[in-house]
C-alpha cells in the first residue's frame, strides 16, 4: 500500500481519490474484519484508489484489533513504522496552506467565513461552491458532493438570489395559516436562512456541553416525545390547581394549543414549549406559580403558567434517567447562495448585516431580529455561530453588480475566477480527444472575445459550457448555446454580424483535424 500509494503521488503529484463506495455500501460494514478483508481483496485485484481511501479511513480500526493485524500486509512491529511513513506522505500531499483540505479555496473560506466567487459565466463557481463544501464537511476526505452521507448533506444548504427574494423568505416572515375553525391566520415562520443557522447555532452549543447535561437534555426530550404521543388530543383532560379542566387540542414544534371550555372569557390558550423545556432541564422543582416567575425572572404571574405548571408536572412523571452519552462534535456548515448579486441585499439580509461580519461571529453578533416581538420569548437573539461558512457566486458581467450593496462588500472575501482556470472539470467528458478540443476551442474563442473592443475577460466563456459535449456535438453547443449568448453580448455594437464571423471563425479555429463543422449558423 506504502509503495503503490508513494507512486501515485510521484506520478499525479497528488493523492489518488477514487470511488469506494463498495466499501462503505457494504452490508459488513460495522464489521472491521470484514473491511480488512475487502481492502486486501481490492489490493489484489490492483484497484489502488479503492485500497487508499478505505485504509485511510479504517486504519485505527484496522490497527488495534490483533485479529486484523493478522491479515494486513505488514507485521506488528512495523506498525509505528507505517504511521511515519504515512504522516510524511500526507504531509507532501496536502500542502501547509490548504491545511489539511484538498482545495485551496476551502482553506480560504475557513479563514475568511464569508466568500464569494466572481468572475465570467461557466467558470463552475457553483460546482465549486458543492466541492469545497463536500471537503470541508468529510474534513478533507474527499471533494465530491454526491460521497456526503445523507445526515452530512443536512450541514449544507443551497438558494438562489432573484429580485422578489426577500427577508421573509431568508430569515423570517409571516406565512398564511389555516385555522381550526377554517378561517384564516397568519403564523411567524423561520426562513431557509434562520432555519439552517439554528441547526449549526444548536451542534455549536451541544459541542460546548459536558456529556451530563447533554444526557439531561436528551432525557427532557424523550420525556417530552412519550407525553405527547401518548396524548389523545381533544379528549384527555388536565386540571389545574384551581380546578379549571382543559385538553391539548394541537401540538407544533414550537406551542401547545388548548382548550378551556370552562374559561367563558378566553376558551382557548397557546403555550410555548420552549418554556416548559427549559424548566424541565432545568432540575428545578416547580410547586407553585411563584416558583415559575421566579425562574424565569418576572415580577408577575402570566396565564399561561398555571397550564405550564400541569404540563410540567405530567412530563416530569415520564422523565427516566438520564443515559451516559458522548459529548457532541463540532461540526462545520456551509450555506451557498448562487447569484449573490441577483437579489436586493439590503432587503433580504435586513438587521443581519452586523452578525454576519467575520469579526462578530458569535454571541459578540448577535441582534433582534424585525419580528422579535412575536417570539415566544421577545428578548430572543439571533447571532451566527463560528461554525457556519458562507459561500456567494456572482457573474460579473450581470446587470446586478453594480447594485451589490458595499456594506456586504465588505463583510466578504472575493476570489475571481478566471474562463481558462478548472479545466480539469472537463475530466467529466471521459474522452481526451474531445476534451484536449474542447480546451482549444475555448481558447480560440475567448482570446477573440477579450480583443473585441467593448468587452473584455469578463465576458469569456467557462469551461462548464463544454460540459454539455457530453449530449450534444461542437455544432449543436455553438449554434444553441454560445450563439445566443454571444449574440446577446454585442446586441447594439458597430458591425456585429462581422464581430460574430470572428466569434465563430475563433470557435473554429480549435476543431480537431478531420471533423466537418457547420459554416452556416
Amino acid at each position: 500500500i506504502r509503495r503503490q500509494r508513494q507512486m501515485c503521488i510521484r506520478d499525479r503529484g497528488y493523492t489518488c481519490q477514487g470511488d469506494f463506495s463498495e466499501v462503505i455500501n457494504n452490508p459488513l460494514f460495522g464489521d472491521a474484519v470484514s473491511i480488512g478483508k475487502t481492502v486486501i481483496g481490492a489490493l489484489e485485484n490492483g484497484d489502488i484508489d479503492e485500497v487508499y481511501l478505505a485504509y485511510t479511513v479504517f486504519k485505527n480500526t484496522v490497527t488495534q484489533i490483533p485479529t486484523l493485524i493478522k491479515i494486513l500486509p505488514f507485521a506488528e512491529d512495523d506498525i509505528k513504522e507505517n504511521a511515519q511513513e504515512e504522516a510524511a506522505v500526507v504531509e507532501k500531499v496536502k500542502p501547509a496552506q490548504f491545511n489539511g483540505y484538498l482545495n485551496p479555496y476551502s482553506t480560504m473560506l475557513v479563514e475568511s467565513k464569508n466568500i464569494i466567487f466572481r468572475g465570467a459565466p461557466g467558470t463552475g463557481k457553483t460546482y465549486l461552491a458543492k466541492e469545497i463544501a463536500a471537503d470541508i464537511i468529510s474534513n478533507g476526505y474527499f471533494d465530491d458532493y454526491t460521497m456526503l452521507t445523507d445526515e452530512q448533506k443536512q450541514q449544507v444548504e443551497f438558494v438562489q438570489f432573484h429580485p422578489s427574494y426577500d427577508y421573509s423568505d431568508f430569515v423570517e416572515g409571516l406565512r398564511p395559516k389555516t385555522n381550526e375553525d377554517g378561517s384564516m391566520g397568519f403564523e411567524l415562520q423561520d426562513g431557509v436562512f434562520k432555519k439552517f443557522v439554528d441547526k449549526a447555532r444548536k451542534n455549536y452549543e451541544n459541542s460546548k456541553k459536558s456529556t451530563e447535561v447533554i444526557a439531561n437534555e436528551l432525557s427532557v426530550q424523550e420525556a417530552m416525545k412519550e407525553f405527547f404521543d401518548d396524548v389523545d388530543t381533544g379528549n384527555n383532560t388536565f386540571k389545574t390547581k384551581t380546578g379549571t379542566e382543559f385538553t391539548i387540542t394541537d401540538v407544533d414544534d414550537e406551542h401547545i394549543y388548548l382548550s378551556i371550555p370552562q374559561n367563558a372569557s378566553i376558551n382557548s390558550i397557546r403555550l410555548n414549549i420552549s418554556e416548559i423545556r427549559q424548566m424541565l432541564e432545568s432540575g428545578r422543582e416547580f410547586n407553585k406559580l411563584k416558583d415559575i416567575t421566579e425562574f424565569f425572572n418576572i415580577n408577575f404571574t402570566q396565564q399561561r403558567y398555571s397550564y405550564n405548571l400541569v404540563i410540567f408536572n405530567e412530563i416530569q412523571k415520564k422523565k427516566k434517567a438520564a443515559k451516559i452519552i458522548r459529548q457532541e462534535e463540532l461540526k462545520k456548515y456551509v450555506f451557498i447562495i448562487d447569484e449573490i448579486n441577483r437579489g436586493e441585499i439590503s432587503k433580504i439580509f435586513g438587521e443581519l448585516f452586523f452578525a454576519v461580519d467575520p469579526g462578530y461571529r458569535g454571541v459578540a453578533g448577535e441582534v433582534s431580529t424585525q419580528y422579535a416581538n412575536l417570539h415566544a420569548d421577545s428578548n430572543e437573539k439571533f447571532y451566527i455561530p463560528d461554525n457556519v461558512y458562507i459561500i456567494g457566486t456572482m457573474n460579473d458581467i450581470d446587470r446586478s453588480v453594480d447594485s451589490f450593496d458595499f456594506a456586504m462588500r465588505r463583510r466578504f472575501r472575493f476570489v475571481e475566477l478566471r474562463a481558462d482556470e478548472r479545466l480539469e472539470m472537463l475530466a467529466n467528458l471521459n474522452n481526451e480527444e474531445k476534451e484536449a478540443e474542447a480546451i482549444a476551442r475555448m481558447s480560440a474563442l475567448n482570446v477573440e472575445i477579450a480583443a473585441t473592443e467593448g468587452l473584455n475577460e469578463n465576458y469569456q466563456i467557462g469551461a462548464s459550457y463544454f460540459l454539455k459535449l457530453k449530449n450534444i456535438d461542437f455544432d449543436r453547443l455553438w449554434s444553441d448555446y454560445l450563439h445566443p449568448l454571444l449574440q446577446e453580448y454585442i446586441n447594439g455594437m458597430y458591425d456585429e454580424e462581422g464581430i460574430m464571423e470572428r466569434f465563430k471563425k475563433a470557435y473554429n479555429q480549435g476543431k480537431s483535424d478531420g471533423v466537418d463543422v457547420d459554416e452556416s449558423n
